[in-house]
């Protein structure tokens, strides 16, 4: 991509605040609705891997940054969160695995929103 094509580093900045955001968001409108249908233990449980999602978005965001500059491509560190987070789950009897799995990808639904807005985008400026 020429380098007038490029994003800039602000707007990549921009980005990642706005997946963190988004992510909080759409995890506390989630965790709300799940204490409503379900208990508040279950949402505590979405909560808590919700929270680790967020820690895992920023992580995968900033070995994005650092790729080409610092890395030639990402490592597994973050893979031992999760892996930490699902052992964590299995181990205390307090959690759940299924809600604090739900509640880690929530992340993804994030980064749909994000997709289904560029497209749109795109597809209304043709």
């Amino acid at each position: 991509m020429p380098k007038a094509m490029a994003p800039s580093k602000g707007s990549y900045v921009q980005l990642q605040l706005w997946l963190i955001l988004v992510t909080l968001g759409v995890s506390l409108a989630i965790a709300v609705c799940v204490a409503f249908v379900y208990s508040f233990g279950v949402a505590a449980n979405y909560l808590l891997g919700a929270l680790v999602g967020l820690v895992y978005l920023r992580m995968l965001s900033r070995g994005v940054a650092e790729l080409g500059k610092s890395r030639n491509r990402l490592g597994v560190t973050r893979l031992a969160l999760f892996v930490g987070l699902i052992v964590l789950a299995t181990q205390v009897e307090s959690l759940q695995v299924l809600p604090i799995f739900l509640g880690f990808i929530t992340y993804k639904v994030t980064l749909l929103i994000h997709i289904v807005q560029t497209l749109t985008r795109s597809s209304s400026s043709a």
